[in-house]
């Protein structure tokens, strides 16, 4: 039986209520994306050393070290805990999203997929929203404009630390991102495509690949998307590629369920 399902795909492609619905109907423990305690995941948290620490006041180190998380050389910090103060932009260029370097974010993150797969228990059943393909692929592709070839390398070294969990790995394909991403765009906002907009257009690949505005947001995610169902394609996983299944929400769970029998 698969310990930890993983629902991957594009922006407002289904995932989350994809998630829910495996959780709901497999009894697993959903986690979503964006959630700050994830098992698997540093959102919103800074990675500091000894010696980045060095800039700080003695104060000002005792109250961050005060809830860190000892990790690698250095110390993992929850930048929820200094949300509404201002010393925060002094820990956000060493957010482990946004701030670090590759160098140092990447082996951050795998040690933190390690800790999540040593501290399952037989009877643990996760899943998980996008932390395996999106995040990955945001930081590698988008953020660095890495070729597919480092990014399929860093994916590979998550599924082998996850390989004793048997994941199985669910992805929503869509034929048309764009028509798919206005049609439920609505329901997020203005400020959300602004800001995915600034997100894949201002970043190495972006800037690599002189996008901008719409067109260039709906470019990336075509991509992207190529990108993912290669790299996917030759991970030595199980999966399940369901296609558009916003078309028939009824016959996609079923394919679901029938991977994974109740």
């Amino acid at each position: 039986m698969h310990k930890l399902i993983i629902v991957e795909g594009l922006p407002c492609s289904g995932k989350s209520t994809t998630a829910q619905f495996i959780a709901d109907a497999l009894h697993y423990k959903n986690v979503d994306e964006g959630t700050r305690n994830h098992p698997a995941d540093y959102e919103f948290h800074a990675y500091v050393t000894e010696r980045d620490c060095h800039s700080f006041s003695h104060e000002f180190i005792r109250e961050i070290l005060s809830d860190a998380e000892p990790v690698l050389d250095g110390a993992v910090v929850p930048l929820a805990k200094f949300e509404n103060d201002p010393l925060i932009e002094m820990l956000l260029p060493f957010k482990i999203y946004d701030g670090l370097p590759w160098e140092k974010e990447r082996p951050v993150m795998l040690e933190k997929w390690r800790q999540f797969a040593a501290s399952c228990q037989p009877d643990d059943r996760y899943v998980f929203n996008c932390v395996l393909l999106q995040n990955p692929m945001c930081e590698t592709m988008m953020r660095f404009n890495h070729d597919i070839d480092e990014s399929a390398a860093y994916i590979n070294e998550i599924c082998e630390i996850i390989r004793p969990l048997d994941p199985l790995i669910v992805y929503l394909k869509c034929s048309d991102p764009e028509a798919t991403v206005m049609r439920n765009s609505r329901k997020r906002g203005d400020d959300w495509m602004r800001s995915v907009i600034r997100y894949h257009c201002s970043g190495a690949y972006g800037k690599r690949h002189n996008l901008s505005g719409t067109e260039g947001y709906f470019a990336a995610l075509q991509e992207r998307q190529k990108r993912e169902l290669q790299i996917l394609s030759e991970l030595p996983v199980d999966k399940i590629i369901l296609n558009d299944p916003q078309r028939d929400w009824e016959k996609a769970y079923a394919q679901i369920l029938k991977e994974n029998p109740l």
